[in-house]
C-alpha cells in the first residue's frame, strides 16, 4: 500500500478525534495535542509548552518505510532527537500500533490500540483519594504532618526535648519508608525509560541512567598482569584495613599507633513505640473522617439553601404582581 493512502487515512482519523484528545509520546510520554490537520502536516502541542510545533508529511513518510523495511517493528530508540511525537501521532492509524515493551512501533492487520490517554486512569483527584492499604510511609508522613502542624517548627530551640524525640523519631522513619517506597517505584519506571531521555510529569521528570562500579579481581592475577607491563607489586600494595586490626589484636599497639582518629557526636534513634504511633494514628483517621463527614453535611446544607432560594425566585404563585 502506498504511503499517501496511508497519510490520507491517517489524517480522517486525526480529524474524528475529540477537540480534547491527548496523546502520549512513547519515550518522554509527553503529553500532546493535535491542535491543526492540514494536507502536508500535522500540528501538534504539549502540555508543558505553549509553543506550536508542525510535523511534516515528509517526516511521516520517513517514519512509515522504516517500519516496512524493519523485522518486527521499528526500534523507538532509534528516532532522532525530538522525533518522539511522529510515533505516537502515527499509532491513531488503525494498522500502526506502538509496544513500549517491546520500545518499537509496527504494522498490524489486528485491532490496534493508539498512544491517546485514557482518562479512566487520569490521576485521582483530591475528592478521589484513598487511604492506601499496607503502606507504612503513609502512616508515618500523616503521623509527621500532624507533629508539623501542631509545633512551630521555625523555632526548633523553643521546642521541648520530648517534641523534639518525636520528630526526629517520624522523620527517621519517613525517610526509612521513603527510600524503600521509592526503590520499588524506581524498579518499575526501569522498565518503562528508554534511551536516557527524561521522562516528565506533574512534579518533575527522570531518566534512566547507568552507573559503573569496579572491583579488582584475585591479588595474584592482577599483579601478574602488571609485571608483565614492567610494574613492580610495591608500587601497587597498600595497607590492608582489615589486616592492620587482626594485627592489633596480638601486639602491644593500640588503635591511636596506626590510626588517624576523628570522633564525632551524633543522635541515633534508638527505638520506636508502635503501640502509641498506631494508637495516634488511628486518633488522626477518625478525625480526618468526622472532618469530612461535617464538610459534606455542611456542603449538602448549603446546597439546599440553595436550592430553596432558585425555588422561590423561579416559583410562579397565585394573587402575586409582576414589578
Amino acid at each position: 500500500m502506498p504511503f499517501s493512502v496511508s497519510w490520507h487515512t491517517l489524517l480522517e482519523h486525526l480529524d474524528g478525534l475529540p477537540a480534547d484528545a491527548t496523546l502520549i509520546t512513547p519515550l518522554s510520554h509527553s503529553r500532546i495535542h493535535i491542535t491543526d490537520v492540514q494536507e502536508h502536516r500535522v500540528i501538534v502541542q504539549f502540555d508543558e509548552s505553549t509553543e506550536k510545533r508542525p510535523l511534516q508529511c515528509e517526516q511521516f513518510e520517513t517514519l512509515y518505510h522504516q517500519i516496512q523495511t524493519s523485522h518486527n517493528g521499528f526500534n523507538l530508540d532509534r528516532l532522532p532527537p525530538d522525533a518522539d511525537p511522529y510515533p505516537a501521532v502515527l499509532s491513531v492509524h488503525p494498522r500502526f500500533e506502538i509496544d513500549e515493551d517491546a520500545g518499537v512501533i509496527a504494522e498490524t492487520d489486528g485491532p490496534t490500540t493508539t498512544q491517546l490517554a485514557d482518562t479512566a486512569h487520569e490521576p485521582d483527584t483530591d475528592d478521589d483519594r484513598t487511604e492506601p492499604e499496607g503502606l507504612d510511609v503513609y502512616s508515618d508522613a500523616l503521623l509527621l504532618i500532624d507533629a508539623l502542624e501542631r509545633h512551630d517548627v521555625t523555632e526548633l530551640p523553643d521546642l521541648e526535648t520530648a517534641t523534639l524525640v518525636n520528630l526526629y523519631t517520624l522523620l527517621s522513619d519517613v525517610q526509612r519508608d521513603a527510600n524503600d517506597f521509592r526503590q520499588e517505584v524506581a524498579d518499575v519506571l526501569l522498565s518503562r525509560l528508554h534511551h536516557d531521555r527524561p521522562v516528565a510529569s506533574q512534579y518533575g521528570s527522570v531518566q534512566r541512567t547507568s552507573r559503573r562500579n569496579r572491583s579488582l579481581k584475585d591479588d595474584e592475577e592482577v599483579l601478574s598482569m602488571l609485571k608483565t607491563e614492567g610494574i613492580d607489586r610495591e608500587r601497587v600494595m597498600s595497607v590492608d584495613r582489615q589486616k592492620v586490626d587482626e594485627a592489633l589484636e596480638v601486639t602491644t599497639l593500640t588503635e591511636s599507633d596506626v590510626y588517624e582518629i576523628d570522633e564525632s557526636e551524633y543522635v541515633r534513634k534508638a527505638e520506636v513505640d508502635e503501640d502509641v504511633k498506631e494508637s495516634r494514628l488511628q486518633g488522626l483517621k477518625d478525625r480526618l473522617a468526622a472532618s469530612e463527614e461535617t464538610e459534606a453535611e455542611e456542603l449538602q446544607q448549603e446546597i439546599e439553601a440553595l436550592e430553596d432560594r432558585i425555588d422561590d425566585l423561579t416559583s410562579f404563585r397565585a394573587g402575586t404582581e409582576i414589578q
